[in-house]
């Protein structure tokens, strides 16, 4: 039984790409999925693969905490994912280790209305940015985007850091953050995210 929050991610992201093997082309992006279904019914699916961009966040040292289903996979979660979203700190400091990793996974950045943005430090200082990669794409958000109640810069500070044989290191949000996240966005498929990992949190306390 594969029990590692690294092991998880990597065998979900084949079990994506192999469902989406024979799919063909829609045209729509992580931007455009289904409040149930989610990413796994976007092109996103089409030969997910989170790791280069995990590992250039690792090798440029710039601390990038894994959110949504990502996370949620890490944590347990039987649901796929066609898509990365991540969360940073927003200080200009990171922002040029930020700039770089994107770059070297010839990742390409957008605004929340889509209009591509140059891949350099400034731009990742708005509260989030869209990005599409070769391997993932989705969203990358800092705590100055509006969450709500939630103060999500404390979020930051409670990640898991899961470690592979390798060394390569990835922050992901704590379970009970993750849960908090899913409830305060309210979407169909967050409920019942967020459900499934209270119960199997239940579970194992049992």
């Amino acid at each position: 039984m594969i029990d590692e929050p690294l092991e998880r991610l990597r065998t979900a992201a084949r079990r994506t790409r192999e469902l989406a093997r024979n799919r063909a082309v829609t045209g729509r992006g992580h931007e455009d999925a289904d409040d149930d279904v989610g990413t796994i019914g976007t092109d996103g699916a089409l030969g997910f693969d989170p790791f280069p961009l995990l590992e250039a966040f690792h090798h440029y040292g710039v601390r990038v905490v894994a959110i949504g289903q990502v996370a949620g996979i890490m944590h347990g979660s039987a649901e796929l994912t066609g898509d990365l979203d991540v969360l940073w700190d927003g200080d200009p400091a990171h922002a040029p280790a930020l700039a770089a990793a994107f770059t070297s996974v010839n990742a390409q950045l957008s605004d929340e209305t889509g209009n591509p943005l140059a891949t350099r430090p400034g731009s990742l200082l708005r509260p989030k940015v869209q990005f599409a990669s070769p391997g993932a794409g989705g969203d990358c958000c800092t705590p100055a985007l509006p969450w709500g109640t939630l103060d999500v810069r404390e979020f930051l500070d409670r990640a898991i850091v899961a470690v592979d044989p390798g060394g390569l290191e990835v922050h992901y949000v704590s379970r009970t953050d993750l849960i908090r996240m899913r409830r305060a966005i309210g979407r169909p498929k967050d409920l019942r995210r967020a459900a499934e990992l209270d119960l199997s949190a239940s579970d194992r306390r049992g």
